[in-house]
């Protein structure tokens, strides 16, 4: 469950620090990209994420979950979800698609059953006869795994230190990892702790909107981008690239700081480089699982092609200003424990009687090969009895020899 944290002492925050863009126009219609919260915009503050108690079909309470954003020139669209926000217990997945325009400082959105009044803090539901049926209060919910210390073996890839760990990086003015870094440390089974900071792009919309990406090895790329307030998609926040849609879209508004924790298990091959096993991944976006192991048959989108050859983790630059803190990775082939390995004296113990089990088996066997190959269990003549034999015959041919004269 996401942590929550007020939403007056968060905002006021943001309303304080200073202004930064990045100019992201680029032909495509982007549009200016800002890397903390814009001030004079009117628009910027109505975003976000709001839950409450709403009245259905006369009496009935249920939570309502509502997520807006904005898409440039203070037009706005939103996802309303029954039971919750996404990640939420109770939460239903089918959500509710509404749109609106902002009127000085509030927005009206339309599309469902009801009219939602939203501002700052707080939205107001009314239904077709202009009865308030609910109010949601906004909400900011914060990654549980969000400042998570790298335990004890992990190797600290970034800390704002310095890119030591890295090739191709740059850190921005504020002490943050630039988007297009390659790990220089080569892993093949990792779990990796990644946080990011996705900007607001109000103008731009899709694959043009805080693009980035985690590809692992280079060839299996993690997507990153500001799919908040949309449905799931497959190339969308928490998605396998184009290969599998998230289990739940579990994006944050952007300039919010946000989790990626990846565990991932390497393809094996033969030594004629055949594959016998695939790639194997499990990731959690803010703390919430969007895909639970999923075997990769091959590369996904741009990722280089697959072989038996480790390639670095890269840090995808798609022209959009997304910021990377606290990273750092567990290698999980480095395993831990004492060798030489000493058997305990129980170990001892079962392998001598296994011996004796065995050494008894095997006299009993020699002693039932030696007794069938005797003469009586093969029906051969001795020595002794062909002698004999000769002895009793020999008298018996003399004597009739005798008469024979």
């Amino acid at each position: 469950m996401l942590r929550t944290i007020s939403s007056v002492v968060l905002f006021s925050a943001l309303l304080v620090a200073p202004t930064s863009f990045v100019d992201a126009a680029d032909g495509k219609g982007k549009g200016p990209a800002f890397t903390s919260a814009p001030e004079n915009d009117a628009n910027f503050p109505l975003m976000g994420e709001f839950l409450g108690d709403i009245k259905i079909d006369g009496d009935t309470v249920r939570p309502l979950g509502l997520q807006i954003r904005h898409v440039g020139h203070g037009s706005f669209e939103a996802l309303s979800f029954l039971g919750g926000l996404p990640g939420q217990e109770g939460h239903e997945s089918k959500p509710m698609r509404m749109i609106g325009q902002r009127s000085e400082d509030f927005v009206v959105l339309s599309g469902g059953p009801w009219a939602i009044f939203v501002e700052k803090e707080h939205c107001l539901l009314l239904n077709r006869k202009g009865e308030q049926v609910g109010k949601l209060a906004r909400t900011h919910r914060v990654s549980p795994t969000l400042g998570a210390q790298a335990p004890e073996g992990a190797t600290v890839l970034f800390d704002g230190t310095n890119v030591d760990q890295f090739s191709n990086a740059q850190i921005s003015e504020d002490g943050l990892l630039m988007e297009g870094a390659d790990i220089k440390p080569m892993f093949q089974d990792f779990n990796l702790h990644v946080e990011f900071k996705i900007p607001y792009m109000p103008q731009a919309d899709g694959q043009s909107r805080g693009n980035s990406g985690l590809y692992l090895q280079s060839r299996y790329e993690c997507q990153v981008l500001d799919s908040f307030a949309t449905e799931p998609v497959f190339d969308g926040l928490g998605a396998l690239y184009r290969f599998k849609v998230p289990d739940f879209n579990m994006a944050l508004p952007p300039l919010t700081w946000q989790t990626y924790d990846v565990h991932f298990t390497a393809p094996r091959w033969a030594a004629d480089g055949t594959k016998i096993r695939d790639a194997r991944i499990t990731s959690w976006v803010n703390g919430v699982k969007v895909q639970g192991d999923v075997a990769l048959p091959n590369k996904t989108g741009a990722g280089k092609q697959e072989e038996p050859l480790l390639l670095p983790i890269r840090i995808q630059n798609h022209g959009d200003p997304v910021r990377f803190r606290n990273i750092w990775i567990v290698d999980r082939g480095l395993a831990s424990g004492e060798f030489p390995v000493r058997p305990t004296p129980e170990q001892l113990i079962a392998i001598a009687n296994a011996d004796q089990e065995g050494k008894d088996a095997s006299d009993q066997a020699t002693e039932t090969l030696e007794a069938s190959e005797t003469p009586e269990a093969t029906g051969e003549k001795t020595d002794s009895q062909d002698a004999e034999n000769a002895e009793t015959t020999e008298p018996a041919t003399a004597e009739t020899a005798t008469e024979s004269k």
